[in-house]
């Protein structure tokens, strides 16, 4: 039986990476998907490998008119929406914490924390009104455990974790499960914004202070955030779950 047959899931961020992964996980169990991220092209992409029902829809996270209108047309389309994965992400380059710009510090506030913000606001009230729903936050391995040169994207994720927690206390009668995923790094293209100098031996060293050895990848944050928003998880809410091979330990 298919995990998520019948559901209706949001995916921020699914033009690439963790949210592409998702969102291929996801249609996999039978969820219908809204594919979101501000570049029209990749999602429209991503559409091509999906095999069940889908949309896409370019939207800025960053917002609230245009989280609104994400959500007004998953609705539209839908009819309902089960599952909210809030997994648009921005960080700043690896750098002094003063040397970091305002504008950067802004998008880092916008994209990660504040964009959570407006869709618990559009999202709350619907989920609510039909029942219960699940929604899923992309965190960080820094936001439990900072690493050197990037401050304020841990501080933010660790506000995710907060912020999750939180959530899920205050939405637990209305039946909203509220959870994140920890991810450590992965080979992705933000990898080098990570690293002070992007070179071979940095990223070893890098991988050295992962316990199982190696960089995270979609398909292991898809895999959590897929159990998270089944049914199989139905009594875990305000959870921070890690998918960083014991690098929290």
């Amino acid at each position: 039986m298919q995990r998520l047959a019948g559901k209706v899931a949001i995916i921020t961020g699914a033009g690439s990476g963790f949210g592409a992964a998702m969102a291929k996980r996801f249609s996999e169990e039978g969820a219908r998907i809204v594919l979101v991220d501000l570049n029209a092209k990749h999602i429209e992409d991503q559409l091509d490998g999906l095999g069940g029902e889908a949309i896409a829809v370019r939207g800025d996270v960053s917002r609230k008119d245009s989280v609104a209108d994400i959500m007004q047309t998953a609705y539209d389309r839908f009819g309902r929406i089960d599952i909210m994965v809030n997994n648009a992400g921005f960080t700043h380059r690896n750098q002094p914490l003063t040397e970091v710009s305002e504008d950067n510090f802004d998008l880092i506030s916008a994209v990660n924390m504040k964009a959570i913000y407006y869709s618990t606001l559009a999202l709350a009230p619907l989920m609510e009104q039909q029942g219960g729903g699940v929604i899923i936050n992309t965190a960080s391995a820094s936001g439990r455990h900072p690493r050197k040169g990037l401050a304020w994207y841990s501080a933010s994720k660790g506000w995710v974790i907060s912020a999750t927690k939180a959530m899920a206390l205050e939405l637990a009668e209305k039946n909203i499960r509220v959870n994140c995923i920890c991810p450590v790094e992965s080979d992705s293209g933000t990898l080098p914004l990570f690293l002070k100098n992007d070179t071979p031996q940095a990223r070893e060293q890098l991988v050295d202070t992962i316990p199982m050895g190696r960089l995270s990848t979609p398909a292991d944050v898809a895999n959590a955030a897929l159990w998270l928003a089944s049914d199989e998880a139905g009594f875990i809410t305000g959870a921070a779950i890690d998918v960083d091979g014991g690098y929290s330990i």
